[in-house]
């Protein structure tokens, strides 16, 4: 079992900064981050294998940047020009070792909270 800690989470205004991190208990296989805004699904926003492949939601590619440091175990999610449609929940998202795609999701985080200023 692993388990994710995020932090990072906010209030900002409109084409400003925020920075997401996640620490996971131990290393697990792909990591990620997924957003839910009030009443709508749970999406995928960007995703990261094990040696720091990355790939983006194309509504945050060139604003949203994804890294991971494996010594620490913490995956990271750089967002800047935020928008008002940006606001959700923010939730960390890892797969166990071995899956290369974090399109399978084994963990999950407790989710913490964007909201985006017009």
């Amino acid at each position: 079992q692993v388990q994710l800690v995020e932090s990072g989470g906010g209030l900002v205004q409109a084409g400003g900064s925020l920075r997401l991190s996640c620490a996971a208990s131990r290393n697990p296989g792909a990591m990620g981050w997924y957003r839910q805004a009030p009443g709508k699904q749970r999406d995928w926003v960007a995703g990261i294998t094990s040696n720091g492949r990355t790939n983006y939601a194309d509504s945050v590619k060139g604003r949203f940047t994804i890294s991971r440091d494996n010594a620490k175990n913490t995956v990271y999610l750089q967002m800047n020009s935020l928008k008002p449609e940006d606001t959700a929940v923010y939730y960390c998202a890892a797969a166990r070792i071995g899956r290369s795609t974090i399109s399978v999701v084994d963990y999950w985080g407790q989710g913490t909270q964007v909201a985006v200023s017009s």
